[in-house]
């Protein structure tokens, strides 16, 4: 592994090679925050798929094309006089030593959940109204429902058993169910949404992250949809005129694989 210098010496060219482009090439120095902003959002989706495919050396590229993107934020913002790349740096690091008082204070935690509660009490005590504001409103709904459900359990408002919520999980089931006898569409995409809910709050009582639980289920189909495709082709098939049950024999074949 590099040394702490070496690391430096890398951060630095990085710095200077974002300053050349953004004097020499047309195209980085025609980019606002704006125009990264949906670059930065995709570049995070493919650091999350590398993630999941434990792929470490596309992970490794993948960081590194976030990297760039915060520093060319901070270069922006240093061209404006708002921020550059220390500002953020030392903004972070104070954040960080704030909401740790039990590293850098005289405060003492006995686990990792008194860590959690802390620092949402010490986010409120820095003069936000409410727990919940610092859930961004574009996340995808699975995810936002995790935070929310991970910040109000941080103050205290949570169930204490996972059996509880599964009865809760339960209940919703049956709610959403009467609901759907009556045939009203806004009132079963209501209960449908407190299913959800429960669902994924039930799934971090269980240690399970939803989002990585859903996605996981959503690569696995896409294989087995495709094997099933390849199988249909072998044999100069449409899939549109075969039968279920035909089918289901690749499908089968491919839950073995």
């Amino acid at each position: 592994m590099n040394s702490r210098e070496e690391q430096l010496k890398a951060f630095d060219r990085l710095l200077t090679i974002m300053d050349e482009l953004r004097e020499q090439c047309p195209w980085d120095r025609k980019q606002t925050m704006e125009s990264l902003r949906h670059l930065t959002i995709e570049e995070t989706y493919e650091l999350g798929d590398a993630i999941l495919d434990k792929d470490l050396e596309e992970v490794r590229k993948e960081l590194g094309d976030l990297l760039l993107h915060l520093v060319f934020y901070a270069k922006i913002g240093s061209e404006t006089k708002d921020f550059d790349i220390a500002d953020v740096a030392n903004g972070i690091c104070d954040k960080l030593i704030d909401r740790h008082p039990h590293i850098y204070g005289d405060v003492e935690v006995a686990d990792e959940e008194e860590v959690k509660k802390n620092w949402e009490n010490l986010k409120l005590k820095e003069g936000k109204t409410s727990v919940l504001e610092g859930v961004p409103r574009s996340l995808p709904a699975v995810v936002k429902a995790s935070r929310i459900q991970e910040k109000v359990a941080g103050l205290g408002f949570d169930w204490e058993k996972p059996e509880q919520v599964f009865e809760k999980l339960q209940e919703e089931l049956g709610e959403l169910q009467r609901e759907i006898n009556t045939e009203n569409k806004d009132k079963i995409e209501a209960e449908f949404g407190d299913v959800m809910f429960s669902m994924i709050n039930y799934a971090r009582f269980l240690g399970i992250n939803p989002e990585n639980a859903l996605e996981r289920t959503n690569k696995k189909f896409i294989t087995r949809f495709q094997y099933l495709e390849g199988k249909a082709k072998g044999q100069n098939k449409a899939l549109k005129d075969m039968t279920l049950a035909e089918m289901d024999v690749f499908w089968n074949e491919a839950k073995l694989l």
